[in-house]
């Protein structure tokens, strides 16, 4: 049996929320989930992958199937115990006053970072913050060797598409709100910036 949720219509986080609350119930059974627009498309297929699904997508002129199995055994994502650290970063600079100021700080913490990159999780730029991980970032090759010691770095698609960079992203993946709240939830420590 196949259980099916038409999230045609729908922005993120909807999809992906509808689809987890069916994955949640843990029946076995295949889901697909119909959607029409690749945000869409690409946050419920992130989803399914990182909660153990096997993922296939049909598409139908403009609407796109996205085809979940449960792979045997569980490949969910998990938090490792040395990695525990999750920061929220929701602007470019660090802190409130100068901005000046505030972009040094930033750029010093986040080199800092680089000196701690096993401790870590995610970095997850949020708002303003989106601006760190594109074009002419002043961090961004701090970004990258945070990435290459497996650190993740997730930027929301929402932000980026608002601030029309989501073209310009030079480290990371692209999010949703309900995979960022859901690394938040799960991870052991959380900072906000």
């Amino acid at each position: 049996m196949t259980r099916t949720v038409d999230a045609r219509g729908l922005s993120c986080p909807q999809p992906v929320i509808l689809t987890k609350k069916l994955m949640d119930e843990k029946s076995g059974e295949e889901i697909v989930t119909i959607v029409d627009n690749p945000t869409a498309r690409e946050n419920v297929s992130k989803l399914a992958a990182s909660q153990g699904y096997a993922v296939s997508v049909e598409v139908q002129g403009s609407d796109s199937h996205i085809h979940m199995v449960k792979e045997q055994g569980d490949t969910a994502l998990q938090t490792a115990t040395s990695r525990d650290i999750v920061i929220l970063v929701k602007s470019p600079y660090f802190g409130q006053g100068d901005d000046d100021l505030g972009a040094a700080l930033m750029k010093s913490f986040v080199y800092t970072l680089t000196e701690m990159a096993d401790q870590m999780h995610t970095l997850i730029f949020m708002n303003g913050g989106v601006h760190l991980t594109t074009s002419g970032s002043p961090v961004l090759e701090h970004l990258r060797l945070l990435e290459e010691a497996g650190v993740q770095i997730l930027s929301c698609g929402t932000c980026l598409d608002f601030y029309g960079t989501k073209a310009d992203l030079h480290v990371g993946q692209v999010t949703n709100m309900y995979t960022a709240t859901e690394v938040l939830f799960t991870a052991a420590k959380t900072l906000v910036l």
